[in-house]
């Protein structure tokens, strides 16, 4: 059996499927790499004169915007919006930070709304890995545009939805020198301690792909995770190529209990797993209690993780290493490449 078959990390990887996993595995090495390179990022003085923060990125490249918009929703001083799409809102002027985001800086959309956004006014940055032909990169230097290129040498899948240490902290690092948020040092350390010594869970992920294989996932939980929940649903489809939808709590309670009884099918085709924490709101944590119990009654599998980090960072990126050793399982049990996005790339040769 090959290492990515056995996630078994003792020796050096030799094929695509062996660089997801490498991937994972290297996740605080992500964080540890970006931050290093990120001592030489400058920003502009008058970036820091804005009331909003708009980013333009799809599929990989807006998932660390939207952890990091979940996780210091109480700590962000201004809002943080992911727009994905080739339009710019109406409200993006003078005073506001657009970032374009684009891990290869060739994603169509992002790049489409440059003109507009500068027209406007609006403090542009941009975020892009190191990558050949980048024409993000390219646009940067033409225009002046400020922003992170960062090498992702710790990323060898080159696979934005497992470089997301980069595209998180890359993020964190330029909207720290706005001045608009803040993460302790100490703090991270502990994150990166953390990730190392929760590699050993993989044994666990995999039990649990094991209790999915062959169902819909539905993957719930409630506030600070909601970044986290719609990178999994991302990786699910495209890592594990294994459907999957996500619902939040408490929202979620005012409705879906209605609709777990139909079609019958439900009882065979689907599988909530639950992700529990003690950082969540008290009533928040008794609703997650109650609705199990819903779905277990209309015959429904119901699967539970306890996330255990005690910050709401920390199981932010617990449940984002977890996750993606999890689509990694599941990919194995559907006997697919993780790798590769066959249908994603026809998608985009069809738009040439």
């Amino acid at each position: 059996m090959n290492m990515f078959l056995s996630l078994n990390f003792q020796n050096q990887p030799k094929s695509k499927k062996d660089l997801v996993a490498e991937s994972i595995k290297f996740l605080p090495d992500q964080i540890a790499d970006v931050l290093k390179q990120s001592k030489k990022i400058k920003i502009p003085a008058n970036y820091k004169k804005v009331n909003r923060i708009v980013l333009n990125g799809m599929g990989g490249s807006n998932l660390g915007a939207r952890i990091i918009a979940a996780v210091f929703k109480d700590e962000l001083k201004i809002p943080l919006i992911v727009e994905s799409g080739y339009e710019v809102p109406k409200f993006v002027d003078k005073n506001t930070l657009y970032i374009i985001s684009s891990y290869s800086g060739n994603t169509e959309e992002p790049l489409s709304t440059y003109q507009e956004a500068k027209k406007r006014g609006a403090k542009i940055l941009a975020l892009t890995g190191l990558n050949q032909k980048n024409k993000l990169a390219e646009l940067m230097k033409k225009e002046k545009v400020p922003g992170f290129i960062f090498s992702d040498s710790k990323n060898p899948s080159r696979l934005p939805r497992l470089g997301l240490g980069y595209a998180i902290f890359a993020l964190v690092v330029l909207l720290e020198k706005v001045g608009v948020l803040k993460i302790k040092p100490e703090e991270i350390s502990r994150v990166l301690v953390s990730l190392k010594k929760n590699n050993s869970k993989i044994s666990i992920a995999r039990t649990l792909a094991k209790k999915i294989f062959g169902r819909e996932a539905m993957l719930i939980g409630a506030e600070f995770l909601e970044g986290n929940l719609h990178t999994l649903r991302n990786q699910f489809c495209e890592t594990g190529k294994n459907f999957a939808s996500y619902l939040m709590i408490p929202d979620m309670n005012h409705y879906f209990l209605e609709g777990l009884a139909n079609p019958v099918s439900n009882k065979k085709n689907l599988a909530f797993l639950f992700f529990e924490s003690t950082l969540f709101h008290k009533r928040v944590q008794k609703r997650i209690s109650l609705a199990e119990k819903v779905v277990e009654q209309n015959g429904i599998k119901v699967l539970k993780y306890k996330l255990s980090e005690p910050t709401k960072l920390g199981q932010a990126f617990e449940l984002l290493q977890f996750g993606s050793y999890l689509a990694a399982s599941l990919a194995v049990l559907n006997k697919v490449n993780p790798a590769k996005t066959p249908c994603v790339d026809w998608f985009k040769k069809q738009l040439k």
